[in-house]
């Protein structure tokens, strides 16, 4: 049995840089930063002070007030990109489809914030006082559970959880479940709304976080001068559909999801394999299961944190697997301008990565001045550049060893 073709027809997005998909594609064009100084912590309790946070979401212009009260911001993130996604794709979910139109969205860490609200009312008031919305709120799966409910997507509903990889995962995942058969159409991606006091003190005693004050400089990835990645929040989803399911609709097709690889480093809760082996691995697994040669890939969106390891392993593990052609290889860091969603960052990267192929031009990596040695590859520094983009490989890398690469094609019928 032949496995089905896999395309993208609807998308959306909700970023530090854009509360749609236009918007953010626009501002990622244009290396406009998205990183401000903190306001959903007092910047004044840690040495990280800066955080690429949602501007101006009006989250009951898609959910009802008092629904959207049960939720953490986290599934209202991931609610507003999919009724964005679904109304983009033209997909109407109905007694018909409903049981083949499956929901696959990750989070890296679900309702920090919801935990801690209700974890102070337990200290202060004791636990009658405890939300019984509490549990339903903070799980990582309800984004999926309850964007299932608000569509009326009967089929499979899942959530992958792997730290900073989970949208990708997610993608991939659903991806394959189109491609063997288990569902016609998916709404997948990732969501995130890390920006509270415990997730911002574990970064920083991890060691994880920026200590640049200046907001404007804070996130750099691959630069000599880089001390770690900038969190950010938001989420991106997308409508995959099997390629009858899309033509038998009639839908407009961004682009085709060709290949998914996805290993583990099987080395450290948090630093990445050395010399990025893992990561390697995956590209490589993609590449395959792409059917596609290095050469065929015409521009990489790179995990690019911020971080040292990251960077110089992400940067290893390219050339590892693209060979002498990893000289050539456009690639950027798009976490430069929106910050490091977490668990949805690789998904609001797949938006870039398909709207690349899509508009012919490749958004760039901002702040990156000062060259390090062990980052030498082509980073299209500080502007977008204009050029055909055929194929984009898309990497996410996550605590635990997850190591997830997507490949995303220009559609030719």
């Amino acid at each position: 049995m032949s496995s089905k073709r896999v395309v993208i027809t609807g998308m959306g997005a909700v970023s530090p840089i854009g509360n749609d998909v236009e918007t953010m594609w626009t501002s990622m064009i244009e290396g406009k930063n998205g990183i401000k100084r903190v306001t959903k912590v007092n910047p004044d309790d840690f040495p990280a002070t800066v955080a690429g946070e949602i501007q101006d979401l009006d989250v009951t212009q898609y959910i009802d007030k008092k629904d959207a009260r049960k939720m953490d911001p986290f599934t209202q993130y991931a609610l507003v990109a999919s009724y964005q996604a679904v109304k983009d794709a033209g997909l109407e979910i109905n007694e018909e489809n409903a049981y083949r139109t499956g929901v696959w969205i990750g989070s890296g860490i679900g309702g920090m914030s919801t935990f801690e609200e209700q974890y102070q009312k337990f200290i202060d008031k004791g636990a009658r006082r405890v939300s019984p919305f509490f549990v339903p709120m903070m799980i990582p799966d309800m984004a999926a559970g309850q964007v299932s409910i608000a569509l009326g997507a009967k089929g499979i509903n899942s959530c992958t959880v792997t730290a900073c990889s989970s949208g990708a995962n997610s993608i991939g995942d659903a991806f394959k479940a189109i491609q063997r058969g288990d569902a016609d159409a998916m709404i997948t991606g990732g969501t995130e709304a890390p920006i509270t006091n415990m997730s911002f003190a574990g970064f920083v005693s991890a060691g994880a976080l920026s200590k640049e004050q200046d907001p404007a400089k804070a996130s750099r990835p691959f630069d000599a001068d880089r001390g770690g990645f900038v969190m950010g929040e938001g989420a991106g989803i997308f409508v995959l559909e099997s390629l009858e399911s899309a033509e038998a609709r009639g839908a407009r097709i961004y682009a085709e999801i060709v290949g998914y690889g996805a290993t583990g480093d099987a080395h450290h809760i948090t630093a990445p394999a050395p010399s990025g082996e893992g990561a390697s691995r995956a590209m490589t697994q993609a590449l395959e299961d792409a059917n596609l040669s290095p050469e065929d890939i015409s521009y990489l969106n790179a995990h690019g944190t911020g971080t040292a390891l990251n960077d110089k392993y992400e940067t290893e593990a390219i050339k590892s697997a693209f060979g002498e052609y990893a000289e050539k290889l456009p690639i950027s860091s798009t976490k430069s301008m929106t910050g490091h969603l977490l668990g949805a960052a690789g998904a609001v990267e797949a938006v870039a990565s398909i709207k690349a192929i899509n508009d012919s031009i490749v958004p760039p990596t901002i702040n990156l001045e000062t060259p390090d040695p062990d980052c030498d590859l082509d980073y299209v520094p500080n502007e977008a550049r204009k050029m055909t983009v055929d194929a984009v490989l898309s990497n996410s890398l996550g605590f635990g060893g997850h190591n997830v690469s997507l490949i995303f094609k220009r559609y030719n019928g």
